[in-house]
């Protein structure tokens, strides 16, 4: 255990003042000028040290999508392409290193690759930050433990099993290390942060723990020290108002009416010990964290060695935390060089059995992978059709299954509103509404047996920075006039019912309508619509609200026709896997013993592993439906 570590000329532990680490990041926006101006008001505030960052790009994401970021998600291409325009010159860290040296502040970088890792030992820092997406990476955290210098740890982004592993590898090679906990969205929601979760890191590890923030405001932060944190690191800027991704969550001056807002965002921030990845976590994961990648072409019947694995964005394989279970694998396949590797390419899961028993089971697919895996022989396949989908000619197989769609929610960065008051934005998403029906019916129907084919549909109804529901009986004006638009002749339109607290791009904004089951459920009557509910999202409502989730659950029983089902924490932890939320699934699957409808375990990353977590849930919802 690490009881205090040193950093410069400052010990960190428990007993001494709090470590605050101005972090600029890439705020400069690729301006030296900026960069100094920023180590400037670090000095100014009177902050120990101020941090910056260092990458090579070919070395952190996978090299095609270096060299054009367009063939990536949307997420992924908008973090590439931004880094490929801030970067600095390794000139320049050498000259912002030396200019904090006459400032007398300490200059800090955290390294996303080894050969930034290389480059920062020429120049001496003193210690290492290590981010959240790397906290996992144990081919990173491996080139750092060979510098002997200490170690800072960002928890964002990562399940608690995974900090565990994580702080087993350090302790096992004698690591100098602290831990920080952390929120990986920006800017986080107060009610995210669970800074109690603190106390739990100092109980289990015995190592200094501190607090890396993104919220708004200063009160939260405060409250970290006072609660223990002896680390405090915060995004700042010259101002929120500029361009790039960490502006906006970053600090400017705040005066009186920020102070009285903050200490009621204290009180908001309350937590327990508990973590779970939420939803805008995990987006953001998918683009920073890395993947196992192959350094070369591996033949099949190659067993792998170390040599041939290395680590890189996006986060869409084998986590690097599984390095040394991949290692003596063999390929089930020929891999290619620059890879990013999948448990299907090195283990045989077919033989994997899962006791299901469980009518009108569906899993989530899109079209590029649904004859990729064996998932588990389920009756119904949800195919999820995104903005790009529609300008696509699918090219598939028949299937002897039911099939279900869940149209898009956005449109690129727009959410698809049906609810918007706004008659252009409305007609808009009336209109990307129509196209996917017309793609059902002309491209996916005739290759399944069902003959109206069921399409999940989100209502809209999102406001950015606070919940409207005076707003909702006009919402739902708008909305009724968009379904009574769209020609659904041939399939069965059904609106879902929403999650309080929904993420868009990594940011949480605000469902207003179709949350509350009285109000769907007048809906229902009065339009005759059926829906698809969705459980997770249920009981996110029900927390957010204090209401009991068996009891909104029967208000609209009368009106389901297609469930997803999931596990829910808190008021935005939705798609947690089945047993491991706060859902009473003994009682909750009562109402649904004569269902007859599809029933989709709509498990985030349940696709993984051929399918693992769909059919881990569909094995536990087997016992009570």
């Amino acid at each position: 255990m690490t009881e205090q570590i040193r950093v410069g000329n400052r010990t960190i532990s428990h007993d001494d003042p709090a470590y605050v680490i101005a972090e600029a990041g890439i705020n400069h926006n690729g301006s030296i000028q900026i960069a100094k101006e920023l180590v400037d008001v670090a000095v100014e505030a009177g902050a120990d040290a101020v941090k910056f960052q260092k990458r090579k790009l070919t070395e952190t994401y996978v090299e095609d999508i270096v060299e054009d970021p367009a063939i990536a998600e949307m997420g992924v291409e908008y973090t590439v392409s931004n880094l490929k325009d801030v970067l600095l010159t390794d000139n320049q860290y050498r000259e912002l290193a030396e200019y904090c040296e006459e400032q007398g502040i300490q200059f800090l970088c955290s390294p996303w690759d080894e050969d930034s890792v290389d480059f920062l030992e020429d120049i001496g820092i003193p210690a290492y930050k290590v981010g959240s997406p790397d906290m996992t990476n144990f081919v990173l955290l491996e080139r750092l433990l060979e510098t002997g210098k200490p170690l800072l740890l960002s928890t964002g982004m990562s399940e608690e099993r995974e900090i565990d592993r994580t702080v087993e590898f350090l302790q096992e090679r004698d690591a100098e290390f602290g831990l920080l906990h952390c929120r990986s969205t920006y800017p986080s929601p107060f009610h995210n942060l669970n800074l109690d979760f603190m106390n739990e890191l100092k109980r289990r590890y015995q190592v200094p723990v501190g607090y890396s923030g993104h919220e708004r405001g200063i009160a939260v932060s405060s409250s970290a020290v006072a609660m223990g944190a002896c680390v405090i690191e915060r995004h700042f800027t010259l101002s929120r108002d500029m361009d790039g991704p960490d502006h906006s969550a970053s600090l400017e001056p705040q005066g009186l009416e920020k102070l009285i807002r903050d200490i009621r965002n204290i009180e908001e921030s309350r937590g327990t010990p508990r973590r779970y990845i939420t939803r805008g976590e995990y987006n953001n994961r998918v683009s920073l964290a890395k993947s196992l990648a192959t350094t070369r072409n591996i033949q099949k019947g190659e067993e792998i060695t170390r040599e041939d694995l290395t680590s890189k964005s996006p986060a869409k394989g084998i986590s690097p935390q599984e390095l040394y279970n991949v290692v003596g694998k063999r390929a089930q396949r020929d891999i290619g060089s620059d890879e990013l590797l999948q448990w299907e390419a090195i283990e045989d899961i077919d033989g994997e059995k899962f006791d299901i028993d469980l009518e009108n089971w569906g899993i989530v697919v899109r079209f590029s992978d649904i004859s990729e895996h064996d998932w588990g022989n389920p009756d119904v396949f949800e195919f999820r059709i995104n903005g790009a989908d529609l300008e696509q000619k699918f090219e598939i197989e028949s299937y002897d299954k039911q099939l279900g769609i869940h149209a898009p929610e956005q449109k690129g960065h727009d959410v698809v509103d049906l609810s918007a008051r706004d008659e252009t934005r409305r007609q808009e998403a009336v209109d990307i509404m129509q196209r996917v029906i017309d793609k059902v019916r002309e491209d996916v129907k005739p290759h399944f047996e069902t003959e109206e084919p069921p399409i999940v549909i989100h209502p809209g109804g999102i406001t950015e920075h606070d919940m409207n529901l005076e707003a909702v009986p006009e919402m739902n004006d708008a909305l009724e006039r968009s379904m009574n638009e769209l020609d659904d002749d041939g399939v069965q339109l059904l609106l879902e019912n929403m999650p309080p607290l929904p993420w868009i791009y990594g940011g949480q904004q605000y469902h207003n309508n179709f949350m509350d089951a009285d109000e769907i459920a007048e809906y229902c009557e009065r339009t005759g619509q059926k829906i698809c509910y969705d459980t997770s999202h249920a009981k996110l409502w029900c927390n957010y609200a204090g209401e009991d989730l068996y009891e909104h659950a029967k208000t609209l029983r009368p009106y389901t026709e297609y469930l997803h089902v999931a596990d829910g924490i808190g008021v935005d932890g939705e798609g947690i896997q089945i047993g491991e939320g706060e859902i009473d699934f003994a009682r909750l699957m009562e109402l649904y013993q004569d269902f007859d409808g599809p029933i989709v375990t709509e498990i985030w990353r349940g696709h993984e592993r051929k399918g693992r977590g769909f059919k881990k849930a569909a094995e536990t919802l087997s016992q009570y439906i």
